[in-house]
């Protein structure tokens, strides 16, 4: 096979296997796949600092010093993981130039949705009348736009399905204890969305990984406050809050998140030197910047969007990027890793090429 066609069109597009000391390479037939449009959505209530102040016992220079965090949007009376969504999906689709109709998958990463069934996907794809699509969520919290990203470019390179809507919300101001400083000033509310799309052109994602070490689940997670079936044995409910053990996952991200971020490199045959942007999990000022300190990055290079948002899940990295673009701190086309990571525990990095035109200039 052409070595030139496999730069080209499959930079991460091999099977490495060993027979009987024999090294064989072969090429999965695929589709090149680009990120097309972006698009946001943030609730319009905000909750400052000194708003938490009066109601736990915590000041602004406190949570700022600790966390880089100075206010967080939620969600008010009606809105939610989908009416977000939906909006952030409809500028995603304006973006790309595309319509609702065009678009054949849907997937949502939503570990927080308005209703346990049906999917957020689901929801929105009916709201956006998108009807030629198959929709679904994915659940990996704070990585789940990562794994959404995963399993819809392989529906994409595949030949399965054309143009992918990818979606991140979380609502996590309806699962906090507002009496908890430790995680309450962490958290905001917003959505996220991106389209992805076969192309005829160069292959734009270079690869997408994504990882799980369950035993460590206990570290962050929201209990579900369910009860047994009358007649069993009884079950001893949880509030249904966050529940964290922030040193642990502070441990758990500064170890694992630069080296898989290198791995991916690797694997898309590329250096730390040929990276443009990183844009990480927003999930506090402090894992962001010694992420950014053990890769030896630029400030520049180094994207931190959290300061008006908070760590916002599974949509705080399109919003990230969203808010980098719209200040000309992400030039375009661009080289980007993009990496997730939180309960699970789960990560995951993509590394792209950063090319599209906003159709609506």
């Amino acid at each position: 096979m052409r070595k030139d066609f496999l730069d080209k069109y499959c930079r991460n597009c091999y099977i490495h296997s060993t027979k009987q000391d024999e090294y064989y390479v072969s090429l999965i037939k695929g589709y090149p796949v680009k990120i097309t449009g972006i698009g946001t959505a943030i609730p319009d209530h905000v909750i400052t600092n000194d708003d938490l102040s009066k109601i736990v016992d915590t000041n602004d220079e406190w949570i700022t010093s600790r966390t880089g965090i100075k206010e967080r949007h939620v969600v008010s009376g009606d809105e939610g993981a989908t009416s977000l969504s939906v909006q952030a999906a409809n500028e995603a689709l304006s973006y790309a130039g595309l319509k609702a109709s065009d678009i054949d998958l849907i997937i949502s990463a939503t570990s927080i949705p308005d209703q346990l069934y049906p999917s957020t996907a689901c929801e929105v794809q009916g709201q956006i009348e998108a009807n030629n699509a198959v929709a679904f969520n994915v659940v990996a919290a704070c990585s789940g736009f990562i794994y959404a990203m995963k399993v819809a470019h392989s529906l994409l390179f595949n030949g399965t399905y054309r143009k992918a809507l990818v979606l991140g919300c979380d609502i996590h101001s309806r699962a906090m204890n507002w009496q908890d400083r430790n995680t309450c000033i962490l958290f905001g509310d917003g959505a996220g969305a991106m389209v992805l799309e076969r192309t005829d052109g160069d292959n734009e994602i270079y690869t997408i990984d994504i990882h799980s070490d369950g035993r460590k689940a206990s570290d962050l997670n929201i209990p579900f406050n369910g009860k047994n079936a009358p007649g069993t044995d009884a079950k001893e409910t949880s509030e249904q809050y966050v529940r964290m053990k922030g040193r642990e996952i502070y441990k758990f991200s500064i170890r694992v998140v630069p080296q898989a971020i290198l791995d991916s490199l690797k694997r898309a045959n590329l250096s730390i030197d040929e990276l443009d942007y990183l844009i990480p999990h927003q999930a506090n000022i402090r894992i962001v910047t010694a992420i950014g300190e053990k890769l030896k990055l630029r400030e520049d290079q180094l994207i931190a969007e959290l300061q008006n948002y908070g760590n916002t899940s599974a949509a705080s990295i399109p919003i990230a990027l969203v808010n980098a673009l719209r200040k000309n701190k992400v030039k375009v086309p661009s080289t980007i890793a993009m990496v997730g990571f939180g309960a699970g525990l789960t990560w995951g990095v993509s590394v792209v090429k950063f090319s599209a035109i906003d159709r609506r200039l």
